[in-house]
């Protein structure tokens, strides 16, 4: 068996001055390991309008690579500019994850729009970084993975990962809209897609993980480890309603597959929960496992999913079956 040690909370964003763009949140955490520090791509978010609406942005906070906890910079800017009008990022780049490339980094991003009656629509695009991943310039304007008959809507939270000479795409896709207190709420499922070049996907068009605290629970950032000759997901998934504080919030799940396609799923060995008092004491979400000089991290969102930043625990023990 094995737990998580959580060693505090690592970035708040709300510490950071200078930056109009960088008000509050810090979101979705992933890593790009360099030589010399950690940079986590998050997502973030300025002032809302006067109307009250908010538009996120990604950008990323490099970490010594000696001492986590040290913040060696903060970007001068986004690593991508919203989208032009009527494009599926018009309104916001949230979340994002990043692989190098040969001389490149990609990131994978949901993009996202508003709408009419519900709030929000989601599509995965694709941005190409030539300068080490400062900046990004679109793969194009419009998604390389949007609605389809079998995912309606909110397709998001991608997780790209490279496991035998092939990409692998983590994401989440809505399965409907639901009325609560005459607020519309999402429901959406882990899903997966894989491709030889990281352009062209084939889904497949199956929900990875069965529902567990209800038939509306929506899961999300999933995100998969290879380990021990197993793969290891470890997600966070939440009430469909009622979610936003302690009692039915999210929660980081856990499940282990040999073949990526069949997962069985053991959140009671998820090995980290909610704190009893703090920054977390309400809600842990949208977990980022990642190897770091021989031992293994995760980054992950505590309270009203990142408004004040995300945390580190650290492996203590084997991930295994």
């Amino acid at each position: 068996m094995f737990t998580w040690k959580k060693l505090g909370k690592l970035f708040n964003p709300q510490e950071v001055t200078g930056r109009p763009w960088l008000k509050e949140f810090a979101q979705g955490p992933a890593v790009l390991i360099q030589d010399r520090t950690v940079r986590v791509y998050f997502s973030c978010r300025p002032p809302a309008d006067e109307q009250g609406r908010y538009v996120s942005y990604s950008s990323f906070v490099e970490l010594d690579r000696r001492d986590p906890f040290r913040i060696v910079r903060v970007a001068e800017a986004p690593i991508l500019p919203l989208g032009g009008l009527g494009m599926f990022d018009e309104f916001g780049v949230y979340p994002v994850s990043v692989i190098r490339r040969h001389e490149e980094v990609w990131a994978y991003y949901g993009g996202w729009t508003r709408c009419e009656s519900v709030p929000f629509d989601v599509a995965i695009g694709l941005a190409i970084s030539r300068d080490g991943g400062e900046t990004f310039t679109r793969f194009g304007s419009g998604p390389i993975l949007s609605a389809s008959p079998d995912e309606p809507f909110v397709l998001s939270g991608p997780k790209i990962r490279r496991f035998n000479d092939r990409y692998y795409l983590f994401y989440i896709a809505g399965r409907k809209w639901i009325l609560a207190d005459g607020r519309a709420e999402p429901v959406y499922k882990i899903r997966m897609a894989h491709s030889e070049d990281g352009i062209h996907w084939i889904r497949h068009n199956q929900d990875l993980l069965p529902s567990r605290v209800e038939p509306d629970e929506a899961q999300a950032s999933p995100d998969v480890f290879f380990s021990g000759g197993r793969y290891h997901m470890f997600f966070c998934y939440r009430y469909s309603t009622g979610y936003r504080g302690r009692e039915r919030g999210y929660r980081i799940g856990y499940a282990v597959s040999d073949d990526l396609v069949n997962w069985r799923r053991h959140d009671d060995r998820a090995g980290i929960d909610i704190s009893p008092s703090g920054w977390d004491d309400e809600m842990i979400s949208y977990p980022h496992v990642f190897a770091l000089d021989g031992k293994v991290y995760m980054a992950y969102l505590g309270n009203q999913v990142g408004r004040y930043g995300f945390g580190l625990a650290e492996l203590q023990g084997d991930l295994d079956d």
